[in-house]
């Protein structure tokens, strides 16, 4: 099956983790997209994250840098330094320089330098497979798992950005045989260009007790990954979800929740009551649209690790919904 490893056997790859380290600070766990290692003597964390991607065919490299570095971010940290392991189906020169091109400008755009990697052909492979570790320092690691009873909960930018642009792409024609318009085509696939949520974690960090992007599955998938990490319930109502237009068209002629499809370009963030208005207004003024979709909740042992959408109980991050469509 495609997609993320259920619940059991993910559990079994992060409880394989080598030597004690007391450097380690947060480590690999559900829910934490980065870990955190105390530079000794310094006054700095290094945030690392790792990341593949290899669906998105037309941007794969692009993709794969905002990826890892949205990590980095979204824990708190400026990302500084790349390492780029790419797999390739062939030697075709054309395609191995467009993905090499897409991860120079992309990284360069960031002010973040590629620092090493490794690339070779696998035959067996039918796409491009961008592997991303991503690095950066920051004196305050913010962690998925820091969200506390009474935070609001705030999304940037909206639902499914990434999804937009790879359905506007990857599945332009399908899109445009269930009725899309051409015009709607053409400005859901600029959407690429907003799934970077580097500026969207410097302006609410300082506010925030916790910060996650949606990748895989969505903002349904960080919602659990985060209630898991922290031990909390999240409560969310559907209508304060901001879902762009062009998102809504393109998710609607394919029946795609956008709140269950790869999500980059949008941070969720835990946030302390009395400094929304800060956030929000940090926000504002880096010109990043953002909303209130919901509160964090104190639960007990069997509610830790869930979510509320309207009420209706999630308890397992769902299976994003595009991965059908390349099935």
């Amino acid at each position: 099956m495609t997609g993320k490893l259920g619940p059991d056997a993910l559990a079994e790859v992060l409880a394989a983790t080598g030597a004690d380290d007391a450097a380690v600070e947060v480590g690999a766990a559900y829910g934490e997209d980065a870990a955190a290692i105390d530079l000794s003597g310094a006054s700095e964390t290094l945030v690392v994250a790792a990341d593949p991607l290899s669906l998105a065919a037309d941007a794969v490299g692009e993709l794969a840098v905002h990826v890892a570095c949205n990590d980095v971010a979204a824990s708190g940290a400026d990302p500084r330094w790349l390492t780029h392991t790419l797999f390739l189906p062939d030697a075709d020169a054309a395609r191995r320089r467009t993905v090499t091109e897409q991860v120079d400008a992309t990284a360069r755009g960031l002010g973040v330098a590629v620092v090493g990697g490794h690339t070779e052909v696998l035959p067996s492979l039918d796409r491009p497979l961008c592997s991303m570790t991503a690095l950066g320092t920051t004196d305050r690691f913010v962690s998925s798992g820091g969200a506390e009873p009474g935070d609001r909960l705030l999304l940037t930018k909206g639902a499914g950005v990434e999804a937009t642009a790879i359905l506007a792409s990857d599945f332009r024609e399908a899109c445009a045989e269930a009725g899309v318009a051409a015009e709607t085509l053409d400005a859901a696939a600029a959407f690429l260009d907003d799934v970077s949520v580097v500026p969207d974690a410097a302006a609410v960090r300082d506010a925030a007790t916790a910060m996650h992007d949606p990748t895989e599955g969505g903002l349904l998938t960080a919602l659990v990954e985060t209630a898991s990490a922290s031990g909390t319930e999240l409560a969310v109502e559907r209508e304060r979800v901001p879902v762009r237009p062009e998102t809504r068209a393109c998710c609607d002629a394919l029946d795609v929740d956008p709140l269950a499809t790869f999500g980059s370009g949008a941070l969720l963030a835990a946030v302390p009551p009395k400094r929304v208005d800060d956030a929000l207004d940090s926000l504002a003024d880096a010109g990043i649209d953002a909303a209130v979709i919901g509160d964090v909740r104190a639960a007990d042992e069997r509610d830790a690790g869930s979510v509320r959408l309207d009420g209706d109980r999630i308890d397992e991050a769902p299976r994003d919904e595009l991965y059908p469509l390349w099935e």
